[in-house]
C-alpha cells in the first residue's frame, strides 16, 4: 500500500475533468479509487514542492508526501469541510513536514525566520500593487511578450532557480501564494505567521525573483 501510494503521490497529470475537490472527496468516501487518484494528480506536485521548503532531500520529501496521502485516507471521514480540502491537505502536510524536519534537526519556526527579515521599507514594495502584481513589468518585458517569455523554458528555469535560492520562509510564502494560490490567511495559519510577517516575506521574495529575472534579461550571469 505504501509503495503504491508513493507512486501515486508523485504522479503528474490532469485531475478528473469537471470535478472539484468536494466532489472527488465525496466519491473517495464512497470507495472510488479513481477519485482518490484524481486528488493526487491535482495536488501531488504542489505538496512535493511545499515539502521541499522544510525538507531539502528529494527522497525524504517524497516520503513525507506519501505519509500525508496515507493520513488523508485515514482521516477523510473526519474532514468536516469547514476549510477547503486543499487547506486541510496542506495543514496535514505541514505538520508532517515539520515533524520530519525536527527529527533531522533542521526545524526552525517560520515565525522566527520572519522576524530576521528586514522591515517592509527595504522591500521596494512600491513595485507591487494592492493585489501583489508588478506595477511596472521587469526590464525587457512589453505588452506583447510576457506570455511568450513565460512559456520559454529558460525563463521558467531562471524564475524557479530564483525561488529555490530564497531563504526558507520567503520560499514557503511565495510558493504557497503565487504557485499554489493559497490566500494570505491560509498561509499565516499554515506557517504560524502574522499578517505583517507574511506580507513582508512575500514582497521580499517577489522582489528577489524579479531582480533575478531582470538580470537574466540584461544578459547578466
Amino acid at each position: 500500500m505504501r509503495n503504491a501510494t508513493k507512486r501515486i503521490g508523485t504522479a503528474t497529470g490532469e485531475p478528473a475533468p469537471g470535478l472539484d475537490d468536494a466532489e472527488l472527496v465525496r466519491r473517495v468516501r464512497n470507495g472510488d479509487r479513481t477519485a482518490f487518484a484524481g486528488l493526487v494528480r491535482r495536488h501531488g506536485r504542489a505538496l512535493l514542492r511545499f515539502t521541499r521548503v522544510f525538507v531539502r532531500d528529494e527522497a525524504v520529501a517524497e516520503e513525507v508526501v506519501q505519509d500525508t496521502w496515507i493520513a488523508v485516507l485515514e482521516g477523510l471521514d473526519g474532514f468536516e469541510g469547514r476549510a477547503s480540502f486543499k487547506t486541510w491537505l496542506f495543514r496535514i502536510l505541514a505538520n508532517r513536514a515539520r515533524t520530519r524536519a525536527a527529527r533531522e534537526g533542521r526545524s526552525v519556526p517560520f515565525s522566527a525566520l520572519a522576524n530576521r527579515e528586514d522591515d517592509e521599507s527595504a522591500l521596494g514594495s512600491d513595485r507591487f500593487d494592492g493585489a501583489g502584481m508588478w506595477r511596472d513589468p521587469p526590464i525587457g518585458w512589453t505588452d506583447e511578450t510576457p506570455e511568450r517569455l513565460a512559456l520559454e523554458a529558460e525563463t521558467r528555469a531562471v524564475m524557479e532557480a530564483a525561488v529555490q535560492a530564497l531563504p526558507p520562509a520567503q520560499r514557503a510564502v511565495i510558493v504557497l501564494r503565487d504557485e499554489d494560490g493559497l490566500e494570505a490567511e491560509e498561509i499565516c495559519n499554515l506557517l504560524d505567521l502574522t499578517v505583517t510577517n507574511q506580507r513582508v516575506l512575500l514582497h521580499r521574495a517577489r522582489t528577489r525573483v524579479r531582480q533575478a529575472l531582470e538580470a537574466h534579461m540584461r544578459g547578466e550571469r
